[in-house]
């Protein structure tokens, strides 16, 4: 999905935020999204480690 994002869109996304959101608020906002996708991430690798888990579990119960 992000993939199809060029860097004219890019641009044009940036500035609509700034014009919204005003030059004062746009880095709270961007510290809110990194940690947000840090958060995620490390859920995401926490689960998949879950699985990983109880997939080598199931292997050596056979």
């Amino acid at each position: 999905m992000l993939s199809n994002i060029g860097v004219s869109e890019l641009i044009l996304i940036l500035v609509i935020a700034l014009v919204v959101f005003g030059p004062s608020k746009l880095p709270e906002i961007g510290k809110s999204v990194g940690r947000a996708l840090n958060e995620f991430k490390s859920a995401t690798k926490h689960i998949m480690n879950d699985v990983d888990e109880s997939s080598k579990r199931e292997e050596k119960n056979k």
